[in-house]
């Protein structure tokens, strides 16, 4: 006696792929298991001389798919700056030393200001040479060091004062200055909360419109969350502030600084199960 297997998608290929030897077959197989493919298995008492027929992982259509997002605004409470360094020198050595009289001078002015150790990071260092082009000769003129110091979790109120202070304690130019929430990830679970509720919504719209109902949450799939939308750019970055930008500039950043509304983005795709009414 001879078993066979037929998987659904081997019985559509069969059916549709127009093999003559099997064609017979599969339309027989059809007709005599339609009930038991719609139960999603069966099989026939091998003592009266058939083949046994088994049916698997029949896959249930009978769902909907809903892919959506919803936002949560906070308020951003914190700030990260990015200082820099430039100084330049004839002598490597003479630059280095003059970096590291700045950088020293920068360092102290933060600490006295309250801000942490551990929130003080040096991002980049560089030391280039720097060359001058005499009809088509190069000759070294001196060289150029540049520190970046990173510095974060500085509240809102004090952004304008760390500016225009480290300006005066020594760096020479502001990278960047960016905001965040310290509740992020509280607004997160929110704006995620949110989007599985919305999804389960529009199943229930697209199901009652279709006759049928939700009767239950196959699956949800939480897209990349990158962290991106963490920080937000205030747009303030400024080389050479020493040479374009007067010390009043920055004192009257102090009260200048406006940090505004971040956006909190949660993006899911939910599988729900279908059934008729």
């Amino acid at each position: 006696m001879q078993e066979v297997r037929i998987l659904p998608e081997q019985l559509y290929l069969d059916i549709q792929g127009g093999v003559i030897r099997m064609r017979k077959r599969a339309i027989f197989l059809l007709t005599s298991f339609l009930s038991c493919l719609m139960l999603g298995g069966c099989s026939a008492d091998p003592s009266n001389g058939s083949d046994v027929v088994y049916v698997q992982n029949v896959e249930d259509n009978n769902h909907v798919t809903i892919n959506t997002k919803e936002t949560v605004k906070v308020t951003p409470d914190m700030a990260k700056v990015e200082f820099a360094i430039r100084t330049e020198d004839e002598s490597a050595e003479g630059c280095q030393q003059k970096n590291t009289e700045k950088l020293d001078e920068l360092l102290a002015y933060l600490k006295k200001s309250g801000v942490a150790d551990e929130s003080i990071q040096t991002a980049g260092f560089s030391l280039n040479s720097r060359y001058n082009w005499m009809e088509n000769e190069r000759k070294l003129i001196g060289y150029e060091m540049t520190t970046e110091i990173t510095v974060s979790d500085i509240e809102i109120s004090q952004v304008g004062g760390i500016l225009s202070g480290g300006i005066q304690a020594g760096a020479n130019e502001i990278e960047s200055v960016s905001y965040y929430a310290s509740g992020y990830d509280a607004a997160y679970e929110e704006a995620l909360t949110k989007a599985v509720q919305s999804a389960r919504k529009k199943a229930e719209v697209i199901a009652a419109a279709g006759g049928c109902q939700i009767t239950g949450l196959l699956s949800v799939e939480e897209y990349s969350d990158s962290q991106s939308g963490r920080y937000i750019s205030s747009g303030l970055r400024s080389a050479n502030v020493e040479e374009s930008l007067s010390l009043s500039t920055y004192d009257a950043a102090d009260m200048s600084v406006m940090a505004g509304e971040m956006e909190v983005t949660a993006s899911i795709q939910a599988v729900f199960r279908l059934a008729g009414e």
